[in-house]
This record gives C-alpha cells, structure tokens and sequence, in this order.
C-alpha cells in the first residue's frame, strides 16, 4: 500500500498561486472547489508563502492544501480542480509557471493510481517543502510510501516555507 487512509477525508487537494492577490485566489478556489455541496471542506491548512519550484524565474507563491470529503471519483474529482482553474483563469503556458491559480489532487482514500491524466498519489509530494509543510497542517499522520508526513518532512529544508495565517 502506498498511502494509509486517514479517517475522516476522502482526498487532500493542494492549491497554489504566484499572480495577483495570491491569497484571495486561494481563498476563492477553495469557495469554488466545495461550493455545490459535491465537494465539503474538512480542514484547511494555513497560507504558506514558498519560492517557486520547477520553473524559478517568477514570483513568489502562496500554497495551501485542504482536506475534503466527497463521493465523487478521482478523475472527477481532477475535472472539478481543472474546472476551478478555468474559473479563476488559469492559462496553462509553461509547465511549472506562474498561474493564477494551481490545484492538485495529493491522494485519494488509499487509492494508487498510475494513468496518463491522473498519478496518486501525486508522484512529487516527498519531494517538496512547500506542498509537506501545509500537508502536515491537515494530515501530519498521513502514510506516504511507509513513512508519515512528519517523518518526510524531516527530510528536507523547508525553512524558506513561511506561514502567512495562522495554522488549523
């Protein structure tokens, strides 16, 4: 088993956002993601504000992730985020660049998914401070891979991963 449910959500999303008011679009997302009832909001990390990964010529980002319960299914669940991103305007130009806003499906229950338009869990989690760092705010006793949220989160720096709110 990759991932060791946690009781009391179905996924973990992670949003991000590098143009504009940067909080207000985290905020907006996560009124848009659950706004229809499909989708409910069980706890919401802190606003984290985190250097730019992948592409590093762009602005700073606000991240966050929040935990969620619904019925409906992954790939679902990826068009609701898609659907969310269009709303707020996201236009997909270079990979890993600035966008208005950023959200990813981080697991799903205890599913492992490996398909072109869906990985689960999201194949980069371990890899990256500023998406651990709000991670352990909704679920720090998370199994990913046999090891606890807390536990890869020792692993790497994440001292430039700064709270902008207070945490949960």
């Amino acid at each position: 088993m990759v991932v060791s449910s946690v009781p009391g959500f179905d996924a973990i999303i992670a949003l991000g956002s590098n143009i504009g008011d940067k909080a207000c679009h985290i905020a907006d997302a996560v009124q848009a993601f659950t706004a229809d009832g499909w989708v409910r909001l069980v706890k919401r990390s802190a606003n984290y504000r985190t250097a730019p990964w992948g592409h590093t010529d762009q602005d700073w980002f606000v991240n966050a992730c929040m935990s969620v319960k619904t019925e409906l299914a992954p790939h679902e669940l990826l068009a609701r985020c898609q659907a969310v991103e269009r709303q707020l305007g996201r236009e997909r130009t270079i990979k890993w660049g600035p966008r208005v806003i950023d959200l990813d499906i981080l697991v799903y229950r205890d599913l492992a998914l490996n398909d072109p338009d869906l990985v689960l869990p999201h194949p980069h989690i371990t890899a990256r401070a500023f998406v651990l760092v709000p991670l352990a705010d909704v679920a720090p006793d998370l199994v990913i891979k046999g090891r606890s949220v807390r536990a890869w989160l020792t692993e790497l720096p994440h001292d430039d991963v700064v709270a902008l709110t207070p945490g949960p």
